[in-house]
């Protein structure tokens, strides 16, 4: 059978002008059936709608934050870096891919940039706006294959189905500063952290589009309901 081919989008260090890949996610792919494609960062639009017709899906990555005035705002003193070159290139082929009807995946940064793309916005920094009274520690202090706090799963929405009806909860990593504010038109919470933190997002009037704020990548070898994720995406991959 055919393996389904993944595009994947690739991080960027904008001091030496180098893209990566993080390992787990090209793992987290194979695992699940797939054959990931590591996308270039400096292409043309017309290329950008070639890649999208080869690939049987996309899946936007984790890394730096989108520049606010993708979303409307200026630029918050706690702020981190950004790639206007990334940013340009993952709205783009948002577009196509969604034109396309194209399984999409985000993963941290990739939530973010699908709820920016569709008309959303972003905390720009949890610890300076947004408190609660308990809180929760999203960027967490110690390695990302040991979870740090749970998530609410919401009932009949797409990662429910994914998970299965009777998982009320899981067990999440999180390392982010980032994260929705105001939710998309468009899109649908799925998830929330315990302090109501927007962790998980989908498209209900969509084949495929599911973002989560965790990293389920560094999970996915042990805890089979961030494998889940991975197989439910390239199943759908299958049959775009």
């Amino acid at each position: 059978m055919r393996k389904p081919v993944i595009g994947l989008t690739a991080s960027h260090n904008i001091d030496n002008n180098d893209i990566f890949m993080r390992p787990t996610y090209l793992r987290s792919l194979t695992n699940a059936g797939a054959l990931p494609l590591l996308l270039p960062l400096e292409i043309s639009e017309e290329d950008c709608r070639q890649l999208i017709d080869m690939v049987d899906g996309i899946l936007f990555t984790g890394g730096d934050d989108i520049h606010p005035f993708l979303y409307g705002e200026d630029t918050h003193l706690k702020c981190g870096a950004v790639s206007q070159a990334r940013d340009s290139l993952e709205l783009t082929l948002f577009s196509m891919a969604m034109e396309a009807g194209k399984p999409i995946f985000g993963i941290c940064r990739g939530l973010q940039l699908i709820n920016v793309a569709m008309g959303g916005t972003l905390y720009q920094d949890l610890p300076s706006q947004f408190t609660s009274d308990f809180p929760i520690a999203h960027k967490q202090p110690f390695p990302y294959k040991i979870p740090s706090h749970t998530v609410d799963i919401e009932k009949d929405t797409l990662l429910s189905r994914i998970l299965g009806e009777d998982v009320s909860s899981i067990a999440v990593n999180s390392m982010h500063h980032q994260a929705i504010k105001d939710l998309a038109n468009g899109l649908s919470s799925c998830a929330v952290a315990p302090d109501q933190l927007i962790e998980a997002a989908y498209a209900p009037d969509y084949p495929f589009l599911l973002g989560v704020q965790w990293h389920p990548e560094h999970l996915s070898s042990f805890q089979p309901e961030a494998a889940k994720l991975f197989e439910a995406f390239v199943n759908a991959c299958h049959v775009s």
